[in-house]
């Protein structure tokens, strides 16, 4: 397909406004009432689902059902990428704290080439036939959104589909999509641990039960977790994120709290690893003589698994759109999705891949962007156009698989 003056120009409109006007996840009010206006424009029956969640169906006459999902919300990162369309936003997070905000994973970028796609798709009725389901989800960053939206009865508002795609805008060459079949992105929990302790003058040790001491040892032993505990041949990483303890430098504080990060590419590596993690804190605890520490669950992400028969029909026909050596076969990656709970929770298989976003200048210099950083800022043309055919690619071919 080939993309004129009139549809780039709406799309690129499209990505610098979401660019622009970011929103942290679960509160993406206005990029809601932007899309819900875009959808209903182009023809389509709209409803909002999981609070900011935004769904989208299209009616093209007999023939299987087809969704496709783009995340919505922002990140709480001060944007630094000197881009005229830079966002100056600013939010609140759960704990009232004000933040800048920013689109640094680019889901701004998948949110306007979803856009694309169904405005093609519009224009083109008589190149395809089935329903075409869109799922504009919020809160993908704390994998609340996909969860959110199944618990506000989206398969039962919706049509049930035969298959759910999506895609993601990652630090590649721009023009180039990575796929991996099965199990493609990796399980994810997040906890806060909070140490227990005793406080006391800073003089006085023996009079204290130390937190900060305690957290030091459970940060150390982590790092034995899976460096001697794991067989070689699994993955996962234990990261420890934070580590908040006292207010002055001559009192040891009460407590002292850290957040883990934990990730794994199945389930009995998942089991064992969190096992591991929770008996060497409890441990560490217990040698200290204090309390037992208290372990909340923040969040989990569901393992993202592309089912193979669909990956490699989607695989072809993105082949066939952008050339068949710009798709390439990619190895499971750490990061973690929840576009997974979507497929799962409607019993149907799912499909996801990835596609470039920076060009040969950026990827050559000494720090290329990453996702996540102030700096991240996709190439803008061949970005999103490829974007845009890979979308439009895949739902053809699924319309005409299903």
């Amino acid at each position: 397909m080939h993309l004129d003056d009139e549809p780039r120009g709406r799309l690129r409109q499209d990505y610098r406004h979401l660019h622009r006007h970011p929103e942290l996840s679960m509160q993406e009010h206005h990029t809601a009432e932007y899309l819900t206006r875009a959808l209903e424009a182009a023809g389509l029956e709209t409803f909002r689902c999981g609070g900011t969640g935004v769904v989208g169906v299209l009616r093209n006459g007999e023939g299987p059902t087809v969704a496709f999902r783009a995340d919505t919300d922002g990140l709480p990162i001060e944007e630094e990428t000197g881009l005229p369309y830079a966002s100056g936003a600013r939010g609140t997070l759960p704990d009232g704290t004000e933040v800048p905000v920013m689109h640094g994973c680019g889901h701004d970028v998948h949110t306007a080439c979803l856009l694309g796609a169904v405005r093609h798709l519009v224009a083109q009725q008589d190149g395809w036939s089935g329903t075409l389901l869109v799922l504009f989800q919020p809160g993908e960053e704390t994998a609340a959104g996909a969860r959110a939206m199944v618990e506000d009865g989206l398969w039962e508002r919706a049509p049930r589909p035969d298959v759910i795609l999506g895609q993601h805008v990652m630090p590649i060459p721009a023009g180039e999509i990575r796929h991996i079949t099965g199990n493609a992105m990796a399980l994810a929990d997040s906890w806060r641990v909070t140490l227990r302790g005793r406080q006391s003058h800073g003089s006085q040790p023996q009079d204290a039960i130390d937190p900060v001491v305690l957290g030091a040892h459970i940060v150390t032993r982590l790092q034995t977790v899976v460096s001697r505990e794991l067989d070689a041949r699994r993955s996962a990483v234990v990261t420890v994120g934070t580590f908040h303890a006292g207010l002055k430098e001559n009192i040891i504080p009460e407590q002292a709290e850290i957040t883990l990060n934990i990730r794994s590419l199945d389930e009995q590596t998942r089991r064992r690893v969190l096992t591991a993690v929770r008996r060497v804190i409890l441990a560490e605890a217990e040698a200290s003589a204090a309390p037992a520490p208290v372990i909340e669950e923040l969040y989990t992400f569901p393992l993202l698994t592309n089912d193979p028969d669909w990956t490699a029909s989607i695989v072809e026909a993105l082949g066939a759109e952008l050339g068949p050596d710009q798709v390439m076969e990619s190895e499971p990656l750490m990061g973690s999705e929840d576009f997974g709970t979507l497929p799962a929770s409607a019993g149907v298989p799912g499909v996801y891949w990835y596609f470039g976003g920076h060009d040969a200048q950026t990827l050559a210099g000494e720090h290329v962007p990453m996702n996540h950083s102030p700096h991240f800022a996709p190439e803008e043309e061949t970005t999103l156009e490829t974007g845009v055919r890979a979308a439009v690619a895949a739902l053809c071919r699924a319309f005409r698989a299903g």
